[in-house]
């Protein structure tokens, strides 16, 4: 069962964490112009803590060129560079300070995935606010959370309905770069797919091996498209779901 390659679509995103380590960043800069499969790698990409003496002049230069060669994103980090996921304060006010401060940069991101797979309702207001088609759903549980942590669910893209009103645009995330593996071994591939993989990967020769072979193989069982083409696409026609659907614990 499943569509074939003229009916599915697949589009691929980094979490780029790592936007300050010059070997990283070159991996990462070098793959996105090589465009493996002809996959526009969306760039969601941490910005600069400055809390953290992280540079964000340099910041800026590198996120603006990623985003000539693909959609660009807002990858929030609620704790530290490193500790991705909250442990206090208040996230969804953390993420449209961040938006915020791109904009005034000269920044235009379109997409949003909170670190971690974090996602409550305050941040799905910023999401809205702000604009973005959120990534952060998933196709599936990541199977490090803990009972009781947050994140949200989704099974396709969906226009969601806040209590507030508002509404923002999701494209679940369905595959880490395992997964996509696997299911390509399988030949057991969903309407979309939607591949993840970290700018940390690049460091491993195994894993930029797999991911280069992966996507080729992908684009000839799927129509390889960007994420900001799928969300202007297909998304206007999404069914719409309350957010109450869409959080989990």
């Amino acid at each position: 069962m499943g569509a074939t390659s003229r009916e599915r679509y697949a589009v691929v995103s980094c979490h780029v964490e790592r936007p300050l380590d010059d070997d990283v960043w070159r991996r990462f800069s070098a793959l996105q112009r090589a465009r493996p499969g002809g996959f526009a790698i969306a760039a969601l990409v941490r910005p600069a803590d400055q809390a953290f003496g992280e540079d964000e002049t340099v910041w800026v230069e590198r996120a603006r060129e990623a985003s000539t060669h693909g959609p660009l994103g807002h990858h929030t980090h609620w704790t530290a560079p490193d500790h991705a996921r909250p442990t206090g304060g208040a996230p969804g006010a953390r993420v449209l300070a961040e938006g915020r401060r791109l904009r005034e940069l000269g920044l235009a991101p379109t997409l949003f995935c909170g670190g971690g797979w974090y996602a409550d309702l305050e941040v799905a207001e910023a999401c809205a606010e702000l604009g973005y088609v959120d990534c952060t759903p998933r196709a599936s549980r990541p199977p490090y959370l803990a009972e009781g942590q947050r994140w949200a669910s989704l099974g396709a893209p969906a226009a969601v309905d806040l209590p507030s009103g508002g509404t923002f645009r999701a494209v679940p995330t369905t595959h880490t770069l395992g997964d996509l593996a696997r299911a390509l071994a399988r030949r057991d591939l969903p309407d979309l797919v939607h591949v993840y993989f970290h700018d940390t990967d690049l460091a491993d020769a195994r894993r930029r091996a797999l991911l280069h072979v992966s996507l080729r193989v992908l684009a000839r069982r799927a129509l390889a498209v960007d994420l900001n083409h799928l969300a202007t696409q297909l998304l206007p026609a999404a069914s719409h779901v309350p957010w109450a659907d869409v959080e989990r614990l």
